[in-house]
C-alpha cells in the first residue's frame, strides 16, 4: 500500500501496547491538572489519532487494528473511537 511506505517508525514506546497505555493515560493526567477538560482531551485525541494513523506504521496487532478501524470509519465514527481509546487510556 503507498500510504504504508510513507509511515515512519513509531519506535520502541509503541510496540508495547500497555507501556503505550500507560504513557497516554499518564497524559490525559496532566492534561487535567492543567485544567484542560475531558471534552478538550477527547477532541485532542481524535487529531492524535490522524496524525498516527496517516503517519506512523502499525508496529503491533493493537496499532494495526486501531489504524484500519480509523481507516473505514467517518468523521462521526473517528471521535468514537477516539473517545473509546481515551476511556481505555484512562483507566
Amino acid at each position: 500500500m503507498e500510504e504504508d511506505a510513507k509511515c515512519l517508525s513509531g519506535g520502541d514506546f509503541l510496540k508495547d501496547w500497555d507501556e503505550w497505555k500507560k504513557t497516554v493515560g499518564e497524559a490525559i493526567k496532566t492534561a487535567r491538572k492543567l485544567g484542560m477538560p475531558d471534552k478538550v482531551i477527547e477532541v485532542a485525541s481524535v487529531k492524535v489519532g490522524e496524525f498516527l494513523t496517516k503517519r506512523i506504521c502499525a508496529e503491533s496487532p493493537e496499532e494495526a487494528l486501531i489504524k484500519d478501524l480509523w481507516s473505514v470509519a467517518n468523521a462521526d465514527e473517528r471521535k468514537i473511537l477516539g473517545k473509546l481509546l481515551f476511556k481505555i487510556m484512562d483507566k
